[in-house]
């Protein structure tokens, strides 16, 4: 007997569960305690619509990391379009490091096992959307050739490190613009 596919979701319900993520992410960023029923709420959908898309909390907390990681994988090529490849990459990582900062208190709701899935699952398609603006720099000669998508990742880890502060900011600015002279062709 063939496996049966999960049948489509409806569209009010992918309406539904993308804005609890929605939601759910700005909550979680200002407060890593917001409850489940407090999400419900500001998402506009009762309790019950709410666990039948997330179980649990870790699963909810899961899913907004991985949309949030979705969305700005997804940017990359629309940032290539409306950019030279060398200042998309910049934007993308400072939005990235933005990100990261933002949800670092998403981690603190997760257990060290759920972490290392995550990283695991999710550095894939990160490190195919900074391969991606590397290959358009290639392309056009404005990035050097011969880059790992993966060393590019760890050297723009330092933009994350900074304090979410006027001066961090400062900060990621200068160490953007060393990375990005160490990128050039």
């Amino acid at each position: 007997m063939p496996d049966a596919k999960p049948s489509p979701m409806r569209a009010d319900a992918q309406h539904n569960r993308t804005r609890i993520l929605d939601v759910a992410g700005e909550l979680l960023a200002s407060s890593s305690d917001a409850s489940m029923n407090a999400i419900a709420r500001a998402a506009g959908v009762g309790p019950g619509t709410l666990y039948r898309h997330f179980p649990n909390r870790e699963a909810l907390i899961l899913a907004v990391y991985r949309h949030d990681v979705r969305r700005l994988v997804d940017a990359a090529p629309d940032l290539l379009r409306e950019r030279p490849p060398l200042s998309a990459l910049a934007l993308w990582f400072e939005r990235l490091a933005s990100y990261i900062r933002l949800k670092h208190g998403l981690g603190d709701a997760l257990d060290a096992a759920t972490k290392q899935q995550i990283n695991d699952e999710d550095s894939g398609p990160v490190i195919g959307a900074i391969g991606l603006m590397l290959a358009a720099g290639e392309a056009d000669g404005t990035i050097r050739p011969g880059l790992d998508p993966a060393d590019v990742l760890l050297l723009m880890s330092s933009l994350w490190r900074t304090p979410d502060t006027p001066a961090g900011h400062e900060q990621i600015e200068r160490l953007l613009d060393l990375i990005a002279r160490g990128l050039q062709a």
